[in-house]
């Protein structure tokens, strides 16, 4: 049984990203579903996973990652409006039976993202 996880590290500061709200939708467009709202907690992780088991199906899935309100709260000096404020990472799921990882590095200005396990 495959799983979704995430977890978000604050390399502007060096440490996970504790409190960052993200959003988990599946489908595209006009046909995008919100599925879960949680937020990370002090190791920048989830507590659960956000789908496992028989959640997890086969298609697209977008986690959107609330990157500006985590640095305001942060005392980070932003421009306004913030260069980065939502990071929407879209990614398809193959095989629900294999796990897949989606973390999110980030500074105020930059991030990336690969495929975990």
């Amino acid at each position: 049984m495959g799983k979704l996880s995430t977890h978000v590290l604050d390399t502007m500061h060096g440490k996970p990203a504790v409190g960052v709200q993200l959003d988990l939708y599946t489908g595209q467009g006009a046909a995008r579903v919100l599925v879960k709202q949680t937020q990370t907690n002090t190791d920048g992780r989830c507590d659960e996973p956000l789908l496992q088991g028989s959640e997890l199906k086969p298609g697209r899935y977008e986690l959107v990652f609330h990157v500006g309100a985590y640095f305001a709260s942060k005392g980070v000096a932003l421009p306004d409006p913030a260069f980065l404020d939502q990071v929407t990472i879209n990614f398809g799921v193959a095989d629900a039976g294999q796990n897949y990882h989606v973390p999110l590095v980030v500074t105020p200005w930059s991030y990336s993202t690969y495929r975990g396990s």
